[in-house]
């Protein structure tokens, strides 16, 4: 089992709540990366890494990445970031399966390298 960067423990034990109950449903996560520069993003072998072994993790828990575009700048607010990924779970449930799931220690490993 993986662990996830920067949990916010009381929102995850939320997600658990909600998909043990009848009001599980779709989650939408909004990814916010800014890459380290051994990813030479956005063409660089290591993102392109990165973004292969997500892609396996999230067909294993029925997500996928609806839509993902390079940050070139931000008119409110100072976070410095590459991209912006726009993320879609079927379910909590789903969301919370990235953790147990086969490629999630590869992706985290990946991740790691990767993302600042």
């Amino acid at each position: 089992m993986a662990d996830l960067p920067n949990v916010n423990a009381l929102e995850i034990e939320t997600f658990r709540r909600i998909a043990q109950g009848n009001a599980d449903g779709p989650v939408f996560m909004l990814n916010l990366n800014k890459y380290r520069p051994e990813a030479h993003y956005p063409s660089g072998q290591l993102y392109k890494d990165y973004m292969a072994v997500l892609d396996q993790l999230l067909l294993q828990v029925g997500g996928k990445i609806l839509w993902r575009t390079v940050v070139l700048g931000h008119v409110v607010g100072n976070q410095d970031i590459d991209e912006a990924l726009g993320v879609w779970y079927p379910t909590h449930q789903a969301f919370l399966n990235l953790m147990s799931a086969p490629a999630s220690s590869e992706n985290m490993r990946v991740r790691a390298l990767a993302v600042e």
